[in-house]
Formats: structure tokens, C-alpha cells, sequence
């Protein structure tokens, strides 16, 4: 500019550059000749450079990087404090471990879910998940996240991710508990032998449940669990002397010694109340030591329900773990599968699609006393529940779900027993845990127990009111090595009391809630 004659200082020189590099365009001062013009050009374009590329890099890896990493180290941190112990550790994120969170936190156990992808951890994190960032193989995720000091690690990834787990933890740890998920059979040992504890099979704990609760060839009971010392039975009323009369009439209790706790009437559960009448499609849920399930037995096995083979749909892995087990019961079956090469019981399987009538019919839909619906596929067991119930109101549909979000929808189609390997899978590990006891008679109905409560310490089963406050039914207690069913509503809790309850899961929120918060 001294060139055009003009004088300014450094700072106005500045102030000239600094308005040219930003293109906010010229203000006061300007070049006049061409030479400064074309100098104009230059700064122009090495402003558009340093402020549209070079500055806003600096700016992202300098500043506003190392940012989104502490962020993100702070949503799915790489390491607990020293002080953390009594957690579980999940090294993977799916359904059966967002129903255990949901069990222990319920009961005030913390937890942390190591994930080896930061991005998923970080979505993980942002759904209201403690999340852990490591690998699932290196020993210093594991000693970062204090497994030594932690009372469990839950692992069901695959069966080849789950044995490195085990085996890697196990070196760091004798006194860790380690359960895992086993998708095939062949796995087992070798998760026991990397260090499992428990090794648990999903679709074989699925597929004998289902056969447990298969209506048998006569009335007796037939137990579904073992709990506290007693035994849990489900007993149809179909042919039985038992339909059109209520619980008073029957005095069941003080004829052969068992309670009974509950109904089911075509996938409803319904307390045990005085009013009720028992009708041809009613099972009761019954409760009693051994010897008290073994005289209603001989009592009722003299009335038979049906003869005809049970259907089952399916023949998978699940399929397969129901045949095995209604061959155990001495229940007679058919199978339908749709795909040829699926098929392993061929003298027990019609080959053909469940939603033809021709087929149904051919595995004697008509006479069976039930169908287990047990293909992989929700939309597809909704679809067949709907068309069974459609075919036979009398016939139990016993149906399986793969989605929690589909139990109410199978329920709703006429299913009356709807079941999901994730939470029997939860419930066992939960158990094993031994923070508690629960038993899952149907999706959203257990059996549990709980410690009295500090509040009902000195009072009696009557004054606590817990079936009006909570809608959960006290079936039991259990005072030192003395369990009683159906107790005396006048007996006295003490502070070794172990109550057993029967509720649906809302109601176990409301008792949690009411006597634990």
C-alpha cells in the first residue's frame, strides 16, 4: 500500500487481512492498483483454505476429538473402581441379559455389561445400560472391570466366545461364579471344562418345560418344579369329578393334603378363590410335599382325558427336546415339520405346512389333547395359534415365544401357556445366583420368595394385608428348617421368616416397592 501511496500501521494491517481471510468483503480499506488486487486474490484464497479446511481440522483433531473421547470413555468406561464388588458381569447384550438387569436391579444388585464395540456400548449406554468398553478375550478387561471382587459372570454368546470367557476369567479367579449359555449340546463339557460353573441350554430347558406342562393321558399331576421343599403340580380338571364344584366344596386340602394355589383357564391365571368353578378346561396349580402330590395321584389317575398323540409343530431343537421329553412321560406324539431335511423322527413326522387343514388333520388336530407350537418364528406361532384355536376351543395350545413382545399377542391368539427360553434362562441364573428363589409358572406369573420385610417383623400374615396392598399371595413360609403351606394367618413372622409368594410380575414390583424401597 506504500506503494500506492497509502500508510497505515501493523494493527490496521491486521485488521485489512483478518476481514479479506474471512470474506466478510472489504470495509474502509482498499488496494487501488492491479499488483494489490491481485495480492487481494491471494489472501482471499488462502483464507478460504485456512478457515473452511485447515482450521476446522485443527479444531476436530485437537479439540473437539480428544472431547467425544472423554465422552465416550465416560459413557463406556474401560475400567470400575477399585472399590466395586458383588456385581455381575454380562459380556454380551441381548434378551436374556436385559431380563436378568431387570431381576437383580430389582433386588439392588449392580452389574455392568462389557461390550467390544464402542459404538454399540455408547447406544447400549444411551437405553439406560451401565455399559463396560474391552475385549472379550484380553485378561486386563476383566481385571479393569474387578471380576475378581464381582459374584458372577453371565456369559451367552456363542459357545466358542463363551470358552475363552470362561477360560480366561478362571485364570484371573477361582471364586467367580461363571454361567454360560450352550447352544449346542457337544459344548457342555467343554464349558465346564474352561471354568463354567453352570453351563445352561435355552431351547433344552424350553422344549422339557413344554413337555411338563403337556396335558398327559389321564388326570393326575403332573409336577413343574421342585421349590422350597415343596413340590409345584399342575393337575387338569378335563374328566375329573372336580368340574362344577369350587375349592370348599372339594376340601381338597384336608381330604389328600394339597393347596391349591391358582387356576389356569385358557392361558389366564386365576387366584384361588372360594367363588371360582372349576370347568372341563380348568388346571389347577397345586402345592404340597411329596407324599400329598403322590395320594392326589392315586387318586385321580383313574380318570382318563385323552388318548390321542399330542401335536407338536416343529421339529427343531426345540421340537426335538419336547419329543424327547413326552417320550419320558410315556406321552404318545406327532410331529409336523415343513422341511424334509429337518426331519429326525421319521416314523413320527408328517411332513407338510402346519397351516394346511389336510396336514393338521392327518396328525389328528381333531382328538388331541394338545398342541405345542414351537417354530422359531413369532409371526408364524401366532398365525397357528390363531388357526388351532380357530379349529378346537377345548384343545391346549402351548405355544412359544422368541420376543417378549409377543407374549400378550399369543395370548391374545388363544395360547394357554405362552413361554420364552429368555426368561426360564433368566430365572435359572437367577436362582443360581441365589439372591432369590422364583419359579415361572407362565410369562409374567412366578412363585418367589423374599425375606420378611424389616416393617411386617412381629406381625402376622392377617395384619400385613400383603395380597390386598400388592396382589402377590403368601402360599407359604418357611421358619428354620419348617416350611408351611398355606399357613395360619395368625402365625407371628419373625426375623428368620422366609415368605413364599405367588404373583404376577407387577404385583412383584408392588411388593418390592411397598416393603423394600
Amino acid at each position: 500500500m506504500e506503494s500506492e501511496g497509502q500508510t497505515h500501521s501493523w494493527l490496521t494491517g491486521f485488521y485489512w487481512s483478518l476481514t479479506v481471510m474471512s470474506t466478510l468483503g472489504f470495509g474502509d480499506i482498499t488496494f487501488h492498483s492491479d499488483l494489490g488486487r491481485i495480492f487481494s486474490i491471494f489472501v482471499m484464497l488462502s483464507g478460504v483454505l485456512l478457515l473452511l479446511v485447515l482450521l476446522p481440522f485443527t479444531f476436530i483433531q485437537f479439540f473437539y476429538s480428544p472431547w467425544i473421547e472423554a465422552q465416550n470413555k465416560s459413557r463406556a468406561p474401560r475400567s470400575l473402581p477399585p472399590t466395586t464388588k458383588g456385581h455381575i458381569i454380562f459380556t454380551s447384550y441381548d434378551d436374556i441379559t436385559i431380563s436378568l438387569i431387570d431381576k437383580f436391579t430389582r433386588y439392588g444388585v449392580d452389574y455392568i455389561i462389557i461390550l467390544d464395540d464402542l459404538n454399540k456400548a455408547i447406544d447400549v449406554f444411551d437405553l439406560g445400560y451401565k455399559v463396560g468398553y474391552g475385549f472379550l478375550d484380553d485378561p486386563e478387561t476383566y481385571k479393569n472391570m474387578r471380576v475378581n471382587n464381582a459374584s458372577m459372570v453371565f456369559a451367552s454368546n456363542s459357545d466358542e466366545v463363551n470358552t475363552n470367557i470362561a477360560f480366561t476369567i478362571r485364570e484371573l479367579t477361582q471364586t467367580t461364579l461363571i454361567v454360560t449359555t450352550a447352544d449346542s449340546q457337544d459344548s457342555v463339557d467343554i464349558l465346564e471344562l474352561a471354568g463354567s460353573n453352570l453351563v445352561l441350554e435355552p431351547r433344552k430347558m424350553i422344549g422339557e418345560a413344554f413337555s411338563r406342562r403337556t396335558l398327559g393321558c389321564n388326570a393326575s399331576a403332573t409336577t413343574i418344579g421342585d421349590f422350597e421343599n415343596l413340590i409345584i403340580a399342575e393337575a387338569p380338571a378335563m374328566g375329573t369329578p372336580l368340574i362344577g364344584k369350587t375349592l370348599p366344596e372339594l376340601q381338597l386340602r384336608n381330604k389328600i393334603g394339597v393347596n391349591v394355589i391358582g387356576f389356569w383357564d385358557h392361558g389366564d391365571f386365576i387366584d384361588a378363590g372360594p367363588d371360582y368353578v372349576i370347568n372341563k378346561s380348568t388346571v389347577l396349580v397345586i402345592v404340597g410335599k411329596k407324599e400329598n402330590i403322590d395320594r392326589y395321584n392315586e387318586t385321580f389317575i383313574i380318570f382318563q382325558i385323552e388318548s390321542a398323540p399330542a401335536v407338536i409343530i416343529g421339529s427343531g431343537r426345540v421340537g426335538k427336546f419336547v419329543a424327547t421329553g413326552l417320550t419320558k412321560r410315556g406321552i404318545d406324539f406327532i410331529m409336523i415339520e415343513k422341511d424334509q431335511n429337518n426331519v429326525t423322527i421319521a416314523d413320527k413326522t408328517i411332513v407338510g405346512s402346519a397351516a394346511d387343514i389336510q396336514v393338521l388333520e392327518k396328525a389328528g388336530i381333531k382328538k388331541a389333547p394338545s398342541v405345542i407350537i414351537s417354530t422359531s418364528n413369532d409371526d408364524m406361532n401366532i398365525y397357528l395359534t390363531i388357526y388351532c384355536r380357530r379349529l378346537r376351543s377345548d384343545i391346549q395350545i402351548i405355544s412359544r415365544a422368541n420376543t417378549d413382545k409377543n407374549i400378550s399377542t399369543l395370548r391374545r391368539a388363544g395360547a394357554d401357556l405362552v413361554m420364552s427360553y429368555t426368561s426360564l434362562t433368566a430365572n435359572a441364573v437367577f436362582n443360581f445366583h441365589k439372591e432369590n428363589s422364583i419359579l415361572m409358572l407362565s410369562e409374567g406369573v412366578d412363585i418367589f420368595t423374599s425375606k420378611i420385610p424389616a416393617k411386617l417383623i412381629g406381625k402376622n400374615l392377617k395384619d400385613s394385608n400383603i395380597r390386598q396392598r400388592t396382589g402377590c399371595n403368601v402360599i407359604a413360609i418357611r421358619q428354620g428348617e419348617e416350611t408351611i403351606v398355606n399357613p395360619d394367618p395368625n402365625i407371628e413372622f419373625n426375623e428368620n421368616t422366609i415368605l413364599i409368594l405367588i404373583g404376577k410380575k407387577e404385583s412383584e414390583d408392588i411388593f418390592l416397592k411397598n416393603y423394600f424401597s
